[in-house]
């Protein structure tokens, strides 16, 4: 098999490209990936892109087409990657994440791929109800994030044909440790909280609920995506939630599962917060009937565990580290006032 990832250098595209790797050894992987957070890697003697066999060093806006060749999967990870960053640039992050991954699918149709799979999210539920989200139910997106990844799915739609199987994937909360790291995620910013300060402040009362999923686990739905056999008109293209019913969490519950692991850390409560309007249970019984094989393994205990273990070995103490490069808007921010990028994210020449 022959892998195109896009955002290869990533959170996600690193353990993405290395357990490609390690579970077919004589895959072929393409890597395309603008290089801004190569740099962001906690191992300072492998880089995961030594296990890609080309890498093209591109934004997704301009594509390079000829990276398609005899590609069987494209799976398509880059983004503007969570809301912050989406709400400091709003209109580029439709430009992105939006129009950038339709343009690629187009490509990637005409270049004889058959399978692309993207990678969306569960944050289009926004605030929901008690209730747990289908993939059938309402929508909700709340942030520009959100509203890019609902309008690539449904472009996406139309391209889907016998000879292009297209699976979005609906994504639970990020979580756990990758060789690039991001402390911006719910249960990486509590456990670098807990190590570094033994403090966890949420910022809310702790009530908005949160699925989670390892990324490793997010590897185990992009395999099964990526090679997946639509054998009927109805599932050309698929849209499905990816976590486990297990894995649904308040914020709150979040920050006592990391407590039970580093017993002397405190967690204080914002109890006068305005609500978190971001707040979603989500229903993955559909995957777990479509995909019996490759259902997330990873629990937050050992998420958790694989956190302070990875952060132990690099002596992590940065009280300070919102402020860091392990925060992705931060590390966009320093390449504009380092004037390595343009205010439309482009590399400077």
């Amino acid at each position: 098999m022959k892998y195109l990832i896009t955002g290869n250098m990533g959170y996600l595209g690193s353990v993405v490209t290395s357990n490609f790797k390690k579970n077919y050894n004589n895959c072929e992987i393409i890597g395309v990936d603008s290089g801004f957070f190569a740099q962001c890697t906690l191992d300072r003697f492998l880089l995961p892109e030594s296990h890609v066999n080309n890498q093209f060093f591109s934004d997704v806006r301009n594509f390079p087409l000829e990276s398609l060749k005899e590609v069987d999967s494209v799976i398509h990870l880059a983004a503007i990657s969570n809301d912050p960053m989406g709400n400091e640039f709003e209109i580029l992050t439709n430009d992105i994440n939006y129009k950038s991954t339709i343009e690629i699918a187009k490509n990637a149709k005409k270049a004889g791929v058959k399978n692309f799979v993207f990678a969306s999210s569960c944050s289009v539920y926004g605030f929901a109800s008690q209730s747990s989200k289908t993939e059938e139910d309402s929508i909700n997106p709340l942030t520009a994030y959100a509203k890019s990844k609902i309008d690539a799915e449904r472009d996406l739609l139309e391209l889907a044909d016998e000879n292009f199987t297209i699976t979005c994937l609906r994504f639970a909360t990020a979580c756990g440790y990758s060789p690039r790291l991001r402390l911006d995620l719910v249960l990486n910013d509590f456990v670098a909280s807990a190590l570094s300060s033994g403090k966890i402040n949420i910022l809310s009362d702790g009530s908005p609920w949160r699925p989670l999923i390892d990324v490793n686990d997010m590897f185990r739905a992009i395999d099964w995506a990526s090679k997946r056999k639509a054998n009927s008109h109805n599932n050309f293209y698929l849209l499905v939630n990816i976590g486990s019913n297990n894995f649904n969490y308040t914020v709150l519950e979040i920050a006592q599962e990391v407590q039970k692991k580093l017993p002397n850390t405190i967690i204080e409560i914002n109890k006068n917060a305005p609500p978190d309007k971001r707040s979603y249970k989500v229903d993955f019984t559909l995957f777990s009937e479509l995909a019996k094989d490759y259902q997330p393994l990873c629990n937050l205990e050992q998420s958790i565990n694989n956190l302070i273990i990875g952060l132990n070995n690099i002596k992590f103490n940065d009280k300070l580290f919102r402020e860091s490069y392990l925060i992705r808007l931060n590390h966009l921010k320093s390449l504009k006032n380092l004037n390595l990028i343009d205010e439309n994210l482009y590399l400077k020449n």
